[in-house]
């Protein structure tokens, strides 16, 4: 069981750690905003997210195979959301407004980026087939309680780095070719999104 558990771990951790759009505005927010304010993003995208694996889990696959026109809504709102926030950090002037007292992200802004990130579906879907293909709801429960752990240590450690970068970004410069760097991450997704 031991083996199973640490199997689970580290797909948790390949699929949560890797950049995408929750942790770019984790990045973001912590550069801005601070680590404290932004743990409200960071608390709200494992929350949406670890009930989007659940839920998966439970049967909202078998529900996007019967109606794959749903999978398609959904891959599509994603790549707009992906666009848009693309397009934000493309246009920013890249002066950071540091905001010790301002307030991050919120909460329902985490919890909702995941319900449109095809990240997070990806892995939802591949990580309950790879785990609770059978049904064994114990396993679901599991796989969710590990993954819960793991997708919010690795979004607060994205919203930690975007802190200790704040020194680094004061020159409107390097901030707007850091953003504008991040934007083409988010572009390569969407690409990536519509020709898969």
């Amino acid at each position: 069981m031991l083996n199973l558990y640490l199997s689970m771990a580290a797909f948790a951790l390949a699929s949560s750690i890797s950049p995408g759009p929750v942790n770019i505005v984790a990045l973001r927010s912590g550069t801005q905003y601070g680590f404290r304010a932004s743990l409200a993003h960071v608390s709200g995208a494992t929350i949406g997210f670890t009930i989007l694996l659940f839920l998966t889990g439970l049967c909202l696959h078998e529900l996007l195979a019967i109606m794959p026109a749903l999978a398609q809504i959904i891959k599509w709102a994603g790549v707009a959301f992906l666009l848009f926030l693309a397009y934000k950090l493309a246009v920013d002037n890249g002066k950071l407004e540091v905001d010790e007292h301002g307030k991050g992200p919120s909460a329902w802004y985490g919890a909702l980026m995941q319900w449109l990130n095809p990240k997070a579906w990806l892995a939802s879907i591949a990580g309950m087939g790879a785990y609770a293909a059978n049904g064994d709801t114990s396993m679901v429960w599991h796989f969710t309680i590990i993954y819960f752990f793991i997708c919010y240590a690795s979004i607060a450690a994205w919203a930690y780095a975007g802190t200790a970068l704040r020194q680094l970004f004061k020159k409107p410069a390097l901030m707007r070719a850091f953003n504008r760097s991040l934007a083409v991450m988010l572009l390569i997704s969407a690409v990536y999104l519509v020709l898969s």
